[in-house]
């Protein structure tokens, strides 16, 4: 045992004195780091030469920031420029531009002052509504005539309102009946528990979200007088509230009634049509027809955060004027030929439909928009709607929504013709175009929205009545073909005088 233990010890001990012999012989030798204790000759190289490159690649890191901070200066300098060249070159739907705009760094030019009242307390509220002075007493159509072999149509939100119909209702009488949506049968059913709630409503802020594309967005700078006064109605439908209770905090009141914030949720069972865009024209068009008692309404779009008082809204673009109802103008169109082909090239919705809802228009005298016309412009930035529900305003909305109902739901391309075919007997406001953008402050889309109609690049996709593309309860080619020759027709030339048209 004990001869054992000296073995191991003598063993550890000449492996000490190997790995001594070894650094020893290292550091005597000339390829050694180093000499007779002393560093080597090129030591002081090295130094320099890490110092050196650390230095470089500092420098470059500073070079590179420099560079990135001067596209982003050009970016924001673009995007305002009154140079025509520099501001196409701008991209304001980038992430980019919508970081800086975010963090203030871009100047918003678009907006302006609104010449609204200091003070929601001091606005008197007219004791007596707008008179009717063309159409006193309009009523609807509820449900489709009989077909000529005796037998119902099958039940369709918007009704079958035939080509005669349609050139009737232009033609304003003291009393009249039009379709205006709400056929019985056709969808869009409110819950009697929101028919009963909104029917105390006489002042309206109204909003919708379709199919999950956006969350409520809570309105700021409301005074105390106007919570009171208005009832905030999100029209939604199933999917829409499903998205909502997902991702906001939704409380329910002793009624059963939603609530996310201010806004009180409506649902709209069953969505009239196949195309979300369309569904959403339901609550913006047709707003006295869901909330009969409103004698006042302001429509916003549900990706828009309303941030200046509604009473004061009411008293600007109604009261002051004594208007009926006001729409703002389109930032860059005033045509509607210049709207739809800015919609072809956008791909908003199918082009070929779009050019046959253009081409009947232009065959019914439609004529581009000029400084000859009594109106602003013939093309409204819709996403804004504020209105009195008087006769003539209400028929007007019908009429609006009809057109949309039947051709495409891009609104904007129908408002301007129903005002050219009521021949100036609706009087309206159309508000500056900085205005509208200083109501609201503009939320991007949980989502980006698409659809198969939009993709459409020819009529014969839409043949057969089992085509995918076609949409089933809506839209053009759903009831009997136009009695006017359109071969004839061409399409005014449009001049594209923006990067939006």
């Amino acid at each position: 045992m004990e001869k054992e233990i000296q073995r191991a010890i003598s063993s550890r001990i000449n492996r000490r004195g190997e790995r001594s012999n070894q650094m020893s012989h290292s550091k005597d030798g000339e390829g050694g780091f180093f000499s007779s204790g002393k560093f080597s000759s090129d030591y002081p190289m090295r130094i320099m030469w890490k110092r050196g490159f650390i230095r470089l690649v500092l420098v470059a890191g500073i070079l590179w920031m420099l560079l990135i901070l001067l596209v982003l200066l050009f970016h924001v300098w673009s995007c305002q420029s009154s140079y025509s060249f520099f501001s196409a070159i701008c991209n304001k739907e980038s992430k980019v531009y919508s970081v800086l705009n975010s963090w203030g760094f871009v100047a918003q030019q678009h907006r302006c002052p609104i010449p609204v009242a200091n003070n929601p307390d001091k606005i008197v509220i007219p004791e007596r509504g707008s008179s009717d002075d063309i159409v006193k007493n309009l009523s609807y159509f509820m449900e489709d005539e009989l077909v000529n072999n005796g037998s119902q149509p099958s039940p369709l939100f918007g009704g079958h309102e035939s080509w005669s119909q349609r050139e009737q209702s232009f033609k304003l009488k003291s009393s009249m009946k039009v379709h205006c949506g709400f056929m019985h049968g056709g969808g869009a059913e409110m819950d009697p528990m929101d028919i009963k709630y909104v029917s105390k409503c006489r002042f309206v802020v109204a909003s919708g979200i379709f199919d999950g594309y956006d969350v409520p967005h809570q309105p700021s700078n409301i005074s105390d007088r106007s919570k009171q006064l208005f009832c905030f109605l999100m029209v939604v439908d199933e999917i829409s509230l499903d998205f909502i209770k997902e991702n906001a905090t939704v409380r329910k009141d002793i009624n059963g009634g939603l609530w996310v914030g201010i806004w009180r949720l409506v649902l709209l069972k069953h969505p009239p049509y196949d195309e979300p865009r369309r569904n959403g024209k339901v609550p913006k068009i047709l707003t006295h027809r869901l909330f009969p008692q409103a004698q006042y309404s302001i429509w916003i779009d549900g990706k828009m955060e309303l941030i200046v008082d509604p009473l004061l809204i009411l008293e600007r673009y109604l009261w002051r004027g004594k208007n009926t109802f006001a729409i703002a103008q389109h930032k860059h169109h005033h045509s509607i030929y210049e709207e739809a082909d800015a919609n072809k090239r956008r791909k908003r919705y199918a082009r070929p439909l779009i050019d046959l809802h253009m081409k009947i228009y232009r065959y019914e005298g439609m004529e581009p928009w000029s400084l000859k016309k009594s109106t602003i412009s013939d093309v409204p930035e819709g996403a804004i709607i504020v209105r009195e529900h008087t006769a003539m305003s209400n028929l007007f909305s019908c009429l609006w929504f009809n057109e949309v109902n039947l051709f495409t739901p891009r609104d904007q391309l129908s408002f301007g013709y129903v005002v050219y075919r009521l021949g100036g007997a609706f009087k309206f406001f159309m508000f500056p175009n900085c205005e509208y953008y200083s109501l609201f402050v503009l939320h991007p889309h949980t989502r980006e929205h698409s659809s198969k109609v939009e993709w459409v690049k020819s009529l014969s996709e839409f043949k057969g009545s089992g085509s995918s593309m076609k949409e089933s309860r809506g839209g053009l080619g759903l009831w009997t073909p136009y009695p006017g020759d359109l071969d004839s027709v061409v399409l005014p030339p449009v001049v594209r005088t923006s990067k939006a048209g």
